[in-house]
């Protein structure tokens, strides 16, 4: 998939819904709030815009892909320690990226959102503790923090908290 210019409201109903519809992990009344988290994750991570992992200060660049910034070893891994062991998850995935079988490629995370969508969500689905509610703003913002950044990771949830504040009134507008 292109590099497209997304607004908030358009990458929750084009990207992260039906990421979150195929895998069928979230009864429908906890949806609104994973989609928020990944909603965050995503502003957070590439601002919607930026499917490579932007300079450091000194001219280096991570690995990470796709508008969620996942790396490499990340997505393998997933794959290896988590879809192993739950083939008809490892299906509903292999079914968003197209293939028939074996495991895509971490470069898929930049031609698809969808998927990359998925991907977070699985990353976060490994973690411990509850998610947090729909609007809880400020717990997203930790649990983000805790659980995808993580804390050696350069990410403040006083941003990822002011970014996805900014964008959920306007959502339902959209």
């Amino acid at each position: 998939m292109e590099q497209v210019v997304w607004t908030p409201g358009s990458f929750l109903l084009k990207v992260i819904d039906p990421a979150l519809v195929a895998l069928a992990l979230d009864p429908p009344a906890a949806r609104r709030a994973v989609g928020q988290l990944l909603l965050g994750t995503a502003l957070q991570e590439s601002l919607l815009r930026h499917l490579r992992q932007l300079p450091n200060r000194d001219g280096s660049r991570g690995p990470a892909l796709g508008y969620f910034q996942m790396e490499p070893a990340t997505h393998d891994d997933i794959w290896k320690t988590f879809l192993a062991f739950r083939p008809p998850l490892a299906a509903r995935m292999r079914m968003l990226a197209g293939l028939p079988k074996g495991q895509p490629e971490p470069e898929t995370l930049l031609r698809d959102p969808v998927y990359a969508a998925a991907m977070a969500r699985l990353r976060y689905r490994r973690a411990p503790g509850r998610l947090p509610a729909a609007g809880d703003v400020a717990g997203m913002a930790a649990y983000w923090k805790r659980h995808y950044n993580t804390p050696l990771g350069r990410g403040q949830p006083a941003e990822f908290a002011a970014r996805l504040a900014r964008v959920l009134p306007g959502i339902s507008a959209e």
